[in-house]
């Protein structure tokens, strides 16, 4: 099957602008509207349960930087392997802000539609990060 360019850019850019650039909009540009999501924490769809999900893990970890590692794209599916990093300095996930360092590794699965990201799932030990908050 041919790579589809635009599942790898999408797949790029959703982390270097939306993760680590903060860029409000480019949930907007990247985004279907009525996308679904599917993460360890559990699942949302659209633009706002995006954004209430970001919000929740930037507000406990607001130095929270990703880096992609590899990603491989076939068709209008691209898999992204990352790590998060960053610093336990508020209580958004539901604990007390510990100033402990958090280092983990990930992948994101992403299935792509005219450039916009329809359906995610995230893979990464939340539970154990969690964990080492306490």
């Amino acid at each position: 099957m041919q790579v589809h360019p635009d599942a790898r850019e999408v797949g790029r850019r959703w982390f270097e602008e939306v993760w680590n650039g903060r860029r409000a909009e480019g949930v907007d540009e990247l985004m279907a509207a009525d996308s679904y999501g599917h993460v360890e924490s559990g699942e949302f769809r659209g633009h706002e349960g995006f954004r209430e999900m970001q919000r929740g893990f930037l507000s406990a970890l607001p130095d929270l930087q990703i880096e992609i590692e590899d990603i491989l794209a076939d068709g209008n599916r691209a898999a992204v392997r990352w790590r998060a990093r960053g610093t336990h300095t508020g209580d958004g996930l539901g604990i007390p802000a510990s100033n402990r360092k958090i280092d983990v590794r990930g992948t994101s699965w992403l299935r792509v539609e005219e450039g916009k990201v329809v359906e995610g799932w995230d893979t990464w030990n939340l539970n154990g990060m969690l964990e080492s908050l306490k």
